[in-house]
């Protein structure tokens, strides 16, 4: 299929939404409806709920966070580890409570959780209550599940197997008027032995750089000063388009964009990140300083057992070279303990990494069987008290880097982007760094939204503490 009829599918499959969206509007006007979503994990996940909030706002329900008065309550989920699918079942059966008490509410669930057939299967035959299924493929579709079920009055499920098309120009409701996160591309296609994702996202598919550059101009003619890139694997962008353009490229096109302040991107898999991009990222000026380079296991031989593509010696070539070229990075990970086959000393050699690199943050995880990965069939599957053991040693060692990389900010400026009323003191604000390290600082709410110079007064293991200048 040619781009021109691409974009021409796009356009009339957004048209056909945005007309049932009004039709919506009509049939909900009055009403004083209510919609509450609960977003499971990544951004990539936050951003569809982004879209779906814009939708549903165009259609004239009001958002709230208490279930208890909502009309329409939407779960999207995530698969990535059990225990975020063990929530989801625990809280569809509170739902069911609800759902006696106000026969009228409307309970929907979508994201990765849905795409598979086991899941399926469990919610038709024991979560009856639940009105709407879909997945990652059709967030799109909403405004026409939506209508399907007011007018049937019946269950509706459409789970599609792979990706169609990628719709543009629908509402979009952001958390944050200053900031947003943008799309680049979906899917996955490095099929890691642990992971799920490709089997729920479906293969990479890049979005057409004259799209993304249209949409951040927008979002900067709207007020936002920083752009998050979005993908699975942003370094192996373009490959799929008619014209292949690399992410690198990419990269420098947006640096151009007037008014935009600051660029970040996730994720990266290291096996991608090539000598071009990280000459790119050294050149963009609108760059922001941090990369997130999950290296996931430090032995070569469970890296191998991962299909990670890459050993540990190359890993660490890499970050010297990253080093080399921007010597004050902020390098942050992810890393898996207890992947089946691990011994002692493969994981001492994450240790290693991990003392070598001196991240800025590690996201830790301890394994999780995800059914339908070629690792949740593997031998020597790890005792939970054994990596629970070495999951709280990595995390001692992590922390006590973390304090380290924390305590040199202590009295230097920096630029932070004030992003909110701090959640857990009404008298300061919190905001970011360049680095992307939480500074909580003492200003008036009116400078929410904007870039200020703060100089940085103490630290703790997660947050920094500033004044204003």
């Amino acid at each position: 299929m040619g781009k021109r009829q691409e974009i021409e599918i796009s356009t009339a499959e957004a048209k056909r939404q945005m007309d049932i969206i009004s039709q919506l509007a009509h049939h909900i006007q009055g009403k004083n409806l209510k919609f509450c979503i609960t977003t499971f994990g990544c951004q990539m996940n936050a951003h569809d709920s982004e879209k779906i909030q814009g939708m549903l706002s165009k259609m004239g329900y009001s958002e709230t966070d208490k279930e208890a008065e909502a009309d329409l309550i939407l779960y999207n989920t995530c698969c990535v580890r059990e225990n975020a699918e063990n929530r989801i079942y625990g809280k569809l059966g509170y739902l069911k409570k609800l759902k006696r008490a106000n026969p009228n509410l409307l309970i929907a669930l979508c994201g990765c959780m849905m795409q598979q057939d086991i899941v399926l299967e469990t919610l038709k035959k024991t979560y009856r209550h639940v009105d709407m299924i879909f997945g990652t493929y059709n967030i799109y579709k909403l405004p026409e599940l939506l209508q399907t079920r007011f007018e049937t009055g019946k269950p509706v499920i459409d789970i599609w197997d792979s990706h169609q098309d990628i719709v543009e120009d629908l509402p979009n409701e952001r958390k944050y008027p200053f900031k947003s996160c943008v799309n680049i591309m979906y899917g996955c296609n490095n099929f890691c032995t642990y992971c799920i994702v490709p089997y729920v996202r479906g293969r990479e598919r890049s979005r057409n750089p004259e799209d993304i550059l249209k949409e951040i101009h927008a979002l900067v003619e709207d007020g936002v000063k920083e752009i998050m890139l979005l993908g699975q694997n942003v370094n192996s962008y373009g490959k799929t388009l008619d014209i292949p353009m690399t992410f690198a490229d990419l990269i420098r096109e947006v640096n151009k964009i007037e008014g935009l302040e600051r660029l970040r991107f996730m994720t990266s898999h290291p096996k991608d990140l090539s000598d071009d991009l990280i000459l790119a990222m050294s050149e963009c000026d609108k760059l922001c300083n941090s990369l997130h380079l999950p290296f996931q296991a430090g032995s070569t031989d469970v890296l191998t057992r991962m299909n990670r593509r890459y050993t540990k010696e190359q890993y660490l070539a890499l970050v010297s070279k990253v080093k080399a070229t921007m010597p004050h990075i902020a390098l942050t990970t992810d890393i898996i303990i207890g992947f089946p086959g691990e011994t002692e000393e493969d994981f001492q050699e994450t240790m290693d990494v991990v003392r070598q690199v001196r991240f800025a943050s590690a996201f830790t995880f301890v394994y999780s069987k995800r059914t339908g990965t070629p690792a949740a069939t593997m031998d020597n599957q790890i005792e939970e008290v054994v990596s629970k053991d070495r999951f709280n040693r990595l995390l001692d060692l992590v922390h006590e880097i973390q304090v380290d990389y924390m305590e040199s900010f202590i009295g230097h400026h920096t630029d932070v982007l004030l992003e909110e009323v701090s959640k857990h003191d009404p008298n300061l604000l919190s905001g970011r760094t360049s680095e992307s390290v939480l500074v909580h600082v003492k200003a008036d709410p009116s400078e929410i939204g904007k870039i200020v110079d703060i100089k940085i007064t103490g630290a703790k293991t997660h947050y920094l503490i500033g004044e204003c200048l």
